[in-house]
Parts: C-alpha cells; sequence; structure tokens
C-alpha cells in the first residue's frame, strides 16, 4: 500500500451544496432559506426559547415546588495525589489549598478524593473525606480532621 492507494471512506466526502444556481437546480431563488423575513437575512440567529417578541414558555409557567438542587451540599474536589505538593507533616486546609489552587471557585466545602496516591504524612482539614482518601492518608500516618461548613445564620425571631 503506497501513499496514492490510500482512498477516504465511502460517504466521508461529498460535495458542498451550491446555493443561488438557478431555479432549476432546487436551490435557486430563495436558496433554500424559505421566504421572506428574519431567518432569511444573512447572519440571522435567533436564540432558544425566543418565539418573536411574544412571552415565551418558559417565562409564562409558574415556577412553583420544591428543587433539590437549592438545598445540595457542593463540594470543591480534591484528589489525594494533588497533596503531594505539601511537605511532609504539613497541616493541609482550605486556605493551603487555595493559595495552590487546588481549589477554586465558590462551594459548601472542600471533599478530598482518593485518586492517585499520597507519598506524604500529612494532617488534612477538610469538609468531606472519601472512605479512600481517609484510609490512605492514615495509612501513612497523617490525619483527617473534619471541619463543619459555614453555620447559616440563625432565623431572627
Amino acid at each position: 500500500m503506497r501513499l496514492h492507494d490510500l482512498k477516504p471512506r465511502p460517504g466521508a466526502k461529498h460535495r458542498r451544496k451550491r446555493l443561488g444556481s438557478g431555479e432549476s437546480s432546487g436551490h435557486g431563488k430563495t436558496s433554500g432559506r424559505g421566504g421572506k423575513g428574519q431567518t432569511a437575512r444573512s447572519g440571522s440567529s435567533i436564540r432558544i426559547g425566543f418565539e418573536g417578541g411574544q412571552m415565551p414558555l418558559i417565562r409564562r409557567i409558574p415556577k412553583r415546588g420544591f428543587n433539590n438542587a437549592r438545598h445540595a451540599t457542593r463540594y470543591l474536589p480534591v484528589n489525594l495525589e494533588d497533596l503531594n505538593r505539601f511537605e511532609d507533616g504539613a497541616r493541609v486546609d482550605e486556605a493551603a489549598l487555595r493559595t495552590l489552587g487546588l481549589a477554586n471557585g465558590r462551594a459548601d466545602g472542600i471533599k478530598i478524593l482518593g485518586q492517585g496516591e499520597l507519598t506524604r504524612k500529612l494532617s488534612v482539614v477538610a469538609h468531606a473525606f472519601s472512605a479512600s482518601a481517609r484510609a490512605k492518608i492514615e495509612a501513612k500516618g497523617g490525619t483527617c480532621e473534619i471541619v463543619s461548613a459555614t453555620p447559616a445564620e440563625a432565623p431572627k425571631s
């Protein structure tokens, strides 16, 4: 087999649709864009859910009832192998993780996951640990300390 024997798979290549080349071509006159109006114009694109100015369905229907996503606890995941950046015997907490860029963004806390191997003895302070992460940290002689998430404001009476 040589370079001149190579061919694309059947159906991989096809001619582009030639628009505006006479009425009898089937793609003449309006060139597949229908009649006049907003969608016939060049550069035109209408965002999803747009109904021509009419109040869109998603805004017309009432939003009520329980939604579990509002009450979910969102953790920033940090893998064990990333903790090898710290010195042996270091205390690893949220502030330390954020300064190294291992935990970025807003969340309710940090969860240490057991991906990878830990090579150092660390004292890790986080909001949650996976079972495998806790086992690997303690196998190296380190400690796992759970910190509760920031408490919500007490209701005013």
